[in-house]
């Protein structure tokens, strides 16, 4: 996704901060960006729909093909397929180096995988969006790990505030394991996945 928009004024448009920078200005201006953002805009179910959507997508920074490819596979498992769909974006690399607390935020964890610094079981995989299943490993590279962002990542610097009971990590040597599929009370991901349901099912 790479999105070039500032990720200040995305995180205002979309009602929630994209990354660690953007809490103190989200919280100081808490309405979408623009001279009409505070005033009150009439909202129609397609426009809380679509809001939802591009939240979603934003909090994984993936392309509208992939969340859509995600949303049919969603659709083919038992059970809420809104669940389904939060659990298989879930199941992201970037998003579970993001969640071990080896990048600080979602961009800086997709540019880790492409540049070829995270191993999936000992493998170099360099696919942001490769699926992890219970039992994977997640470490960092032996020859990245003396880079600085992992060096603070190893300390604990990334660490988020509150830890995936789906991982276990080992942050001093930057490995953490995919324990078991992860459950949507558990995602710390700000959305009404019903309504991106309701979106793509119209």
């Amino acid at each position: 996704m790479n999105n070039p928009r500032p990720k200040a004024k995305l995180s205002r448009a979309l009602g929630v901060p994209l990354t660690p920078k953007c809490v103190k200005y989200f919280e100081a201006r808490p309405y979408p960006p623009g001279v009409h953002g505070r005033s009150r805009k009439k909202d129609s179910p397609y426009k809380d729909q679509l809001l939802e959507k591009q939240r979603l997508r934003a909090q994984y920074n993936i392309r509208e093909a992939q969340l859509r490819l995600a949303f049919e596979r969603a659709r083919k498992v038992e059970g809420k397929t809104g669940e389904a769909l939060v659990v298989d974006l879930e199941r992201r690399l970037d998003a579970l180096v993001l969640r071990a607390g080896f990048a600080r935020t979602i961009y800086q964890a997709r540019q880790f995988v492409v540049h070829r610094h995270i191993l999936v079981n000992g493998k170099r995989v360099d696919r942001p969006s490769y699926r992890l299943r219970p039992g994977d490993w997640i470490s960092v590279s032996e020859r990245s790990k003396p880079m600085l962002p992992f060096q603070t990542a190893a300390q604990g610097g990334y660490a988020p505030a509150v830890s995936a009971p789906y991982l276990d990590v080992r942050q001093d040597v930057l490995v953490a394991r995919l324990e078991r599929l992860p459950e949507r009370r558990e995602i710390p991901v700000v959305c009404d996945e019903q309504q991106v349901v309701e979106f793509y099912s119209r």
